[in-house]
């Protein structure tokens, strides 16, 4: 559990947090196996008998006071009495007992109801296929569910369905694939004619993976595209018999769910589904009308960048409840250039616990890769988190794919958990009064993390197992806690001087995504221009650098916009401006498509800190030999291009890495770099710790289009995009700050 804070030292009341212009808060990366600085839990059992709170509910950490009989909470002072067992426990040495030895536990959980259960933990995944779409569309996902093939451990069930304006489930369980077919009705209001369990039943469609991978990957040879002919007699006549669509999605996938459902708890314990679509819904329940694209500059008064980020539906976001309630999470697969409203059916993947992936083609797509990645992972699910604080403060805001809790306030219900997946939190005072300078009670926070998961039998000793589950799989029901001390500041500069910007634009992007699906990405733009005027403004009369005597003009000049006086604020400029340049937030007529914009809202949402700073600001790396680095961070401008030597540079943008060499390297330089060199070695370091596969790209300068890597190439760009100015870009967007500070300070 790996969690940052936005300064580790913390504001010492209302005044101090106001004057000095960062939000408060931090994020955590609760499945992570190790903490921020690489070290690992103390691991234990019986976590149902570790003491809590008889006030605030907390744990017993290695900060509470501990007597003989009795306990003091380290969040609200409560003095606590110890059980029995606890006395009995805590009178042997400390070092032998998890939850006094260190602050960051993991302790096993009894499972509720009989062993039988544990035994019925086997791993559900269903792949869901469009079949609406092109033979490459199902070129690429059979190559993607074949790597998933491989990635699945023994004692896997797999399910293969396809849709379009029939859905299709196929048994692969006899000696050839069947496939059994239900009809979708045209229309958004009618159900399926028939049931899908009384097409087939669900154990004839759930296949043991490690008895039936031939006869699946058999089965995924057979799809062929439904032709324009057969959706024509398939019902799919529209007005005057003109031809509709036929991708039924919603539909097949409401069905799916009730299907699965009926063997939650029972066969299984978390289903996945893949969902794998090549464009949008146009057919029976949940259709989606895609001509609002088109028609967003129809009406002047419409902001197009706010048009098209809601979404037009409910019924997805309700299916996301239908899921979870059948124990169903779901990762949608969207291969297509054309406009699929992923802002409707993001829903469907978020919300149920899963992921989101867009790709514009099927020719460079690393679908096949991503599958293989994320099934290789471990995960965990049915995980609750709760985050808890000392009674001076409290969370203000959560941020994360998860939903909270309809009852408990702090309380976030997260589906499936990966070790990336990252939430955030800010603070606010829970009085006027703050932290008290002199008291020896220092703030602390405290973050349980309730998860189960899915372990293989072999990794147990045999005495542990009932009789009937040995070579299958049981679930683990896990505690994981960390406690936290933080010291507060005495005065503005400690605070400035402990900030972590890594973490203080997570934050910032968690606010400015909510402020542009609500008020649209104008808001969003604007709050994040505020934002850096009034911490720069802030900054500059704590440090005192501007004397208000002089006129506007020389008061002007004296602010100090590049905050030089603390190296820890230095980089958030040049972060604002970045953030301002994505295409999360750039405008619309710059050609930033709607469903990349929702695609990226996603992505950076669950990204760790260190992660979604390389998305917003690409790190841009030089070497002089494939084997010799030359310096390891440069500005993204082409006057560090120009000023460098070096013939090579590596930029890492997250989802994109580009070594390119500039048109005077030494043609005697081996392109593209050899496997075994250091260049390479960085780059497959790079690839190994990332949640998605990166699209590597190699580039000649002036012989190949360099245009992708220029685009990086940010900094002489006009921050509004009305144009690519020579060299104003960062510099005229650091005057126009300056003249707002000014303004602003006056």
């Amino acid at each position: 559990m790996a969690v940052r804070a936005t300064a580790s030292r913390f504001p010492i009341d209302s005044d101090a947090l106001e004057a000095s212009g960062l939000p408060w808060g931090l994020t955590v990366t609760p499945f992570a196996a190790k903490d921020e600085t690489g070290i690992g839990p103390a691991y234990g059992s019986n976590g149902h008998l570790l003491p809590r709170c008889e006030n605030c509910y907390a744990y017993f950490n290695t900060y509470c006071e501990l007597d003989q009989w009795a306990w003091t909470c380290s969040l609200c002072g409560t003095l606590n009495g110890l059980s029995s067992d606890a006395i009995a426990r805590y009178s042997y040495p400390h070092d032998s007992i998890p939850e006094t030895s260190s602050s960051f536990v993991d302790l096993e959980l009894p499972l509720d109801g009989s062993e039988e259960e544990m035994t019925q933990a086997r791993p559900v995944y269903v792949a869901a296929i469009d079949l609406s779409s092109s033979e490459e569309f199902l070129e690429l996902t059979k190559s993607a569910l074949l790597a998933a093939l491989e990635a699945l451990s023994p004692g896997s069930l797999f399910g293969l369905a396809t849709f379009s304006h029939k859905i299709g489930l196929y048994d692969v369980q006899g000696p050839i694939p069947v496939v059994k077919n239900v009809f979708i009705p045209p229309d958004a209001e009618s159900k399926l004619p028939l049931e899908l369990e009384d097409a087939m039943p669900l154990l004839q469609f759930l296949a043991p993976v490690e008895t039936c991978k031939d006869r699946i990957a058999a089965a995924l040879e057979t799809l062929r595209p439904i032709t324009s002919w057969e959706r024509s007699s398939g019902a799919a006549q529209g007005i005057d018999g003109v031809l509709m669509g036929g991708r039924g999605f919603g539909t097949a996938m409401e069905a799916l769910f009730n299907y699965l459902g009926s063997e939650f708890g029972n066969t299984f314990a978390l289903a996945r589904v893949f969902a794998f679509m090549s464009g949008p819904p146009d057919y029976g329940r949940g259709q989606l009308d895609t001509s609002r694209y088109g028609e967003q500059y129809a009406s002047k008064r419409v902001d197009a960048d706010r048009a098209l980020l809601p979404e037009q539906t409910p019924f997805y976001k309700d299916l996301a409840t239908i899921a979870v309630q059948s124990g169903v999470c779901v990762d949608v697969f969207a291969v297509t250039n054309e406009y699929t409203d992923l802002a409707s059916l993001k829903f469907l993947s978020i919300e149920s616990g899963g992921s989101l992936f867009l790709y514009s083609s099927t020719d460079d797509s690393t679908l096949p890769q991503d599958m293989f990645r994320m099934l290789n992972r471990p995960y965990a699910f049915n995980c609750v988190l709760r985050l808890r604080t000392s009674t001076e403060f409290k969370p203000l805001h959560s941020y994360g794919h998860f939903f909270p809790d309809p009852q408990y306030e702090n309380l976030q219900h997260i589906i499936c958990c990966d070790s990336y997946a990252t939430y955030a939190y800010d603070f606010e005072f829970a009085n006027n009064t703050g932290f008290s300078r002199h008291s020896r009670e220092p703030p602390v926070v405290q973050i349980a993390f309730q998860y189960t998961v899915v372990v293989p039998t072999e990794g147990l000793q045999n005495s542990e197992l009932p009789s009937s589950s040995r070579g299958k799989h049981v679930l683990q029901r896990r505690l994981r806690i960390r406690t936290m001390q933080f010291e507060t500041a005495q005065n503005i500069n400690e605070i400035y001087d402990s900030v972590d910007h890594e973490v203080v634009l997570s934050l910032l992007v968690h606010k400015v995504i909510l402020v542009s699906l609500e008020d649209g990405v104008r808001e969003g733009r604007a709050l994040l221009h505020d934002w850096l005027v009034i911490l720069t403004a802030q900054y500059n009369d704590a440090y005192n650098l501007v004397q208000y005597k002089n006129g506007n003009k020389s008061m002007s000049s004296q602010i100090d916009i590049t905050f030089s006086q603390c190296p820890q604020l230095e980089p958030l400029p040049r972060l604002v401006f970045a953030l301002l340049r994505n295409p999360l937030l750039r405008f619309h007529e710059e050609g930033v498509h709607p469903d990349y914009r929702i695609y990226l809202q996603c992505l950076f949402s669950v990204l760790e800190p260190s992660s979604l700073h390389c998305g917003i600001y690409p790190s841009l790396t030089s070497y002089s030999t494939p084997d010799k680095q030359a310096y390891p961070r440069h500005s993204l401008s082409r006057a560090a291009l120009l000023t460098s030597d070096s013939p090579i540079f590596f930029l890492d943008a997250y989802t994109t890495l580009i070594v390119f060499y500039t048109s005077t390297a030494d043609p005697s330089l081996p392109f593209p770099p050899p496997q075994d060199c250091l260049l390479r070695k960085n780059i497959n370091m790079v690839k190994q710790g990332r949640s998605i596969t990166p699209k590597l790209m190699f580039i000649r300068g002036g012989k190949d289009d360099a245009t992708a890597f220029e685009n990086y190439l940010i900094e002489e760009q006009d921050v509004d995009g009305s144009g690519f100015a020579s060299a104003k870009g960062f510099v005229s967007f650091l005057d126009d700050i300056s003249q707002s500070v000014a303004e602003y300070m006056k």
